[in-house]
């Protein structure tokens, strides 16, 4: 019995040595995303890419909001079938500019998750760079309640990803 104590306090102590030796660290994702050079430049390549689009859209909403203040301007001095014909097209209009509305949403949350997803496997590459450059035996991210300042290595995967191409 003596001889099982003395082995796990020896399996304890040597266990205690290892922890010691253990190099952990921490990265802040969300603040990296958020600084992130990359996010900045896909945040513009949206813009770019969906700019002509919006522009569309408020075109077209102008157009309804036109030919509403004429229905409600001209209601009284206009026939019953210049009325209903106009009220049609302002009805086609408000239908096709919901479709494009909704187009235009589903087709930039696409291209957005396309770009988060790029900007995330950069995050990804530059983690495990740091961490097989600076030897780390751990990094966490996410769930992490508390890290002092000397696990967290944010800053440093923010300047990896600074030096990274796009």
């Amino acid at each position: 019995m003596k001889n099982k104590v003395v082995l796990f306090l020896g399996l304890l102590l040597s266990a205690n040595m290892a922890w010691a030796e253990l190099k952990i660290g921490f990265v802040n994702i969300p603040a990296v995303l958020e600084k992130a050079p990359q996010a900045e430049k896909a945040k513009k390549r949206l813009e770019q890419e969906f700019s002509p689009r919006d522009k569309q859209l408020v075109a077209q909403q102008n157009d309804i909001k036109n030919l509403e203040e004429r229905l409600n301007r001209d209601a009284a001095v206009i026939g019953d079938s210049e009325r209903r014909n106009l009220e049609k097209d302002i009805l086609n209009k408000q239908r096709e500019f919901k479709r494009s509305q909704q187009e235009f949403s589903e087709d930039f949350n696409i291209r957005r998750n396309e770009e988060l997803g790029k900007l995330q496997r950069k995050i990804v590459e530059a983690i495990r760079e740091l961490a097989k450059s600076q030897s780390f035996d751990l990094l966490l991210t996410e769930g992490v309640i508390y890290a002092s300042e000397t696990v967290d290595v944010t800053n440093q995967i923010q300047q990896k990803l600074s030096a990274m191409p796009d």
